[in-house]
């Protein structure tokens, strides 16, 4: 009992987790499509109106897009995990002792010996529901989602998407497309440092190092689209 207790904190930490994963993920994508897309329109119209529709269009567009796409792999690895679940519950009926076997050794691995082994080995077989789990997390490192994980990730990963695409296409509102190609990418560039620092910070890793990593992945992007944009630029004239 004392084991499936313990469980249950770990699994909501997991899910909080997914949670700003996917918002990461969301905010990411969306600044740095959208970023590098503006800036190769900008510079080759240097239109206010044409960057403002493409833009937008680009922000919706990329918000469903990422949504949808959520949504789908996140039903596949539900589907995935209640397919392996069902299998080592299988297993775990039809040939427990093959399975208490690999429990054994799973924690012999961990450093486990003697009577403490042994104590461990049948505190998680008497109770099959906590068998289950540890099989699962530690054998096939799969852990469950919430109910409604789908949905709730399509809708994260979409606004954050549609927040993120919003950073770089502000500054076109409000002053002239030469200016706002370099505030557009000014303050895109501080919000991807900030969100790599912030990464680090729930992960591991130093926070200025992953800023800085996010910062050049999101530069080169938005550096591509810039040279795209002048080709295209010199070409249309």
């Amino acid at each position: 009992m004392r084991a499936r207790e313990e469980a249950e904190p770990l699994g909501g930490h997991k899910m909080y987790g997914s949670k700003l994963r996917d918002f990461i993920l969301g905010v990411q994508d969306g600044l740095v499509n959208v970023l590098g897309l503006l800036l190769g329109v900008a510079t080759a119209t240097m239109s206010t109106k044409t960057v403002l529709i493409a833009g937008l269009a680009a922000t919706f567009a990329e918000s469903l897009a990422m949504g949808a796409v959520a949504y789908t792999s996140t039903k596949a690895y539900r589907d995935f995990y209640h397919s392996e679940l069902e299998r080592e519950r299988m297993h775990i009926e039809q040939i427990p002792d093959h399975e208490r076997e690999e429990i054994h050794e799973m924690f012999a691995q961990k450093g486990f010996k003697g009577e403490e082994l042994e104590s461990i080995v049948q505190k998680i077989t008497s109770d099959k529901e906590v068998w289950l789990q540890i099989m699962m997390a530690e054998e096939l490192k799969l852990v469950p989602q919430d109910r409604d994980g789908p949905s709730r990730s399509a809708l994260i990963v979409g606004f954050s998407s549609l927040l993120g695409s919003i950073i770089p296409l502000v500054p076109y509102f409000f002053v002239a497309v030469e200016t706002a190609v370099w505030l557009s990418f000014a303050v895109s560039a501080i919000f991807l440092f900030a969100i790599g620092a912030y990464k680090a910070k729930l992960t591991i890793g130093s926070p200025w190092k992953s800023g800085i990593e996010m910062l050049l992945i999101g530069s080169a992007a938005a550096v591509a689209g810039y040279l795209i944009g002048l080709v295209l630029g010199a070409s249309i004239q």
